[in-house]
């Protein structure tokens, strides 16, 4: 039996054996590189699927930050879309944010539009005309309410968490105050500079508590506050179902914030290093006058026909 043994194995004259031992060998080789291959891909996938991860807005693990709500009310003007990029790649810093650009008209404008797409952040394009009753007074102009209105209206049936911010496109913001309004529970508020005659407009502090308003013009307000200073959380919001701003110039800032009662100031929330510092300027751009007629005859098939579309004419 051992002899047969030997026999088989080795297949008497010893080329059996070789060829044996030659298929062990060149099943090993495959082994082998089929290990290296499958260890080669799972690292090269393992890489790919980390840069993807670094990729995405909220990485693998991370806490989803509230959502942010910005409402620009918006009209057609020189600066409008100068002032709509400005603003927008401000936003293009805050991550979690939907930004929803109201316009005083009764169609949307293809180039707001297009400059929102260019922009690229996330965005809900909305018209809301200012009532025609309001536009035939010879008075001061409630400008931005229909729109501001129609934000509160979209946030009713859209939103359910986050805050709501009223942010003006003719205004500079420090992108820290919209990282630390994100939290606000029920109300916050902070400095805006370059507010009327005292050139800043702020809730005042004493030991911590809020005592009172500092603005140039009080106006017998209960909140003399700048459009720019304050947010509200969305769900303090939906509690409050009838809240809405006042076709009132002036007074609209006040007259939303009173319609959120109950609204204690103990309610209200410091922010800004308890209005200590100004992250929001109310800067204004300079007013254009609309640009003159191109002479299409002298300019025919130059690049001003096309940048004649982006202008403002009288």
């Amino acid at each position: 039996m051992k002899v047969n043994y030997i026999s088989l194995g080795t297949g008497g004259n010893g080329s059996g054996g070789s060829n044996s031992i030659g298929s062990k060998m060149s099943l090993g080789k495959s082994i082998k590189m089929y290990l290296t291959i499958f260890i080669a891909t799972t690292c090269i996938y393992m890489v790919l699927y980390q840069y993807h991860i670094s990729r995405e807005p909220f990485a693998a693990g991370e806490v989803v930050k509230p959502p942010l709500y910005i409402i620009t009310p918006t009209y057609r003007r020189p600066e409008q879309l100068a002032e709509l990029t400005r603003l927008g790649y401000t936003l293009k810093h805050v991550v979690n944010l939907l930004w929803l650009v109201i316009e005083d008209a009764n169609h949307t404008n293809p180039l707001v539009a297009h400059t929102l797409d260019r922009i690229g952040v996330p965005y809900e394009y909305m018209v809301a005309p200012m009532p025609e009753k309001y536009k035939q007074t010879k008075r001061a102009k409630p400008r931005g309410v229909s729109n501001r209105n129609r934000g509160l209206e979209y946030l009713r049936h859209h939103a359910n968490e986050g805050v709501l911010y009223f942010a003006d496109d003719d205004n500079t913001y420090d992108i820290s105050i919209f990282e630390q309004m994100r939290y606000i529970n029920k109300v916050g508020m902070w400095p805006v500079g370059l507010v009327t005659k005292t050139g800043v407009s702020s809730p005042i502090i004493q030991e911590g508590k809020l005592v009172g308003y500092y603005d140039g013009w009080i106006g017998g307000r209960k909140y003399p506050v700048d459009m720019a200073g304050f947010a509200v959380s969305v769900k303090f919001l939906k509690e409050r179902p009838n809240a809405q701003m006042p076709f009132k110039p002036g007074y609209e800032e006040d007259g939303f914030l009173r319609s959120l009662a109950p609204l204690d100031n103990t309610d209200i929330e410091l922010l800004a290093d308890e209005c200590r510092d100004i992250l929001t300027w109310h800067t204004q751009t300079k007013k254009n006058a609309p640009a003159q007629a191109l002479n299409r005859t002298r300019y025919k098939n130059t690049n001003l026909e096309h940048i004649d579309k982006l202008l403002v004419r009288p």
